[in-house]
């Protein structure tokens, strides 16, 4: 446990130094150590404006026993999912737009198998596709066309100094048959799932519904809220598929995950 504790701290020192410095700077990283194609392709991301939809106030996580359920919940300044990511038009340099809660959960927690890495929900939105075939989130009987819709995925994120967030989406090699992911990931070669939670934008308030069941029933967690743009890659061996390129706000104001879960 002691080794464990002292492995999370320093994943979590790592990358509360990469956000902090995202937030200082734009997407267009000048470390000389990057490759020139690297540089070149990074400098091309173009986040989304800042504005107060994507300025995070508060975040907590409440657990209803009666209901047995988590609702996890983040207040912005602005109004919770109005903005939205400009579609690319391809599925390389698509921008991912995204509420997130990073946690103390383990992966496997959440279904993957047992892996180094922050579990982490995210509520995402992008235009140019759609990764939650299994869900129909705006009703219209086509389960392929809402990935402007924010919705709900778990993903294992690591420590990534090839993106200026500093962080990516765990990747695995697709031949790997070692590889364990809950049964409703959307099969892209990332620690990502589509888990179907209900996302409720109302006024200021985003909130998701997991039932507790989902996580094995895991009510006491740690867990912080973080506002960021993602893109994804789909060319460049050299950057990662799926990168954090832009943290817009965290609500710790340094990704201590510091919050407590509030049963009710």
């Amino acid at each position: 446990m002691k080794r464990f504790l002292i492995a999370l701290f320093g994943l979590g020192l790592s990358i509360t130094l990469g956000i902090y410095f995202s937030l200082k700077t734009d997407a267009r990283p000048t470390a000389p150590s990057v490759s020139a194609p690297v540089l070149q392709a990074v400098s091309q991301a173009i986040p989304t404006p800042k504005s107060p939809d994507l300025e995070v106030l508060s975040t907590r996580v409440r657990y209803f026993k009666e209901a047995d359920l988590l609702v996890f919940e983040q207040t912005v300044k602005g109004t919770a999912g109005k903005t939205l990511p400009k579609a690319n038009g391809s599925l390389n340099g698509a921008p991912v737009l995204s509420y997130v809660f990073p946690t103390t959960l383990k992966p496997e927690e959440a279904g993957f198998g047992k892996v180094e890495g922050i579990l982490a929900l995210a509520v995402t939105s992008h235009p140019d596709f759609d990764d939650t075939p299994l869900w129909d989130e705006n009703n219209n009987l086509n389960y392929g066309d809402d990935g402007i819709v924010f919705h709900s995925h778990w993903v294992v994120l690591v420590k990534d100094d090839r993106v200026p967030g500093g962080l990516a989406v765990k990747q695995f090699d697709k031949t790997d048959k070692t590889v364990v992911l809950p049964p409703t990931n959307p099969g892209m070669p990332m620690y990502l799932d589509s888990p179907g939670f209900s996302v409720v934008l109302s006024g200021n308030k985003l909130s998701v519904l997991v039932p507790a069941q989902r996580l094995r029933s895991k009510t006491t967690f740690k867990f912080d809220g973080v506002v960021a743009y993602m893109q994804v890659n789909t060319t460049n061996k050299n950057l990662p598929m799926l990168g954090v390129y832009k943290a817009y706000s965290v609500s710790s104001g340094n990704l201590s995950l510091p919050y407590s879960v509030q049963p009710q």
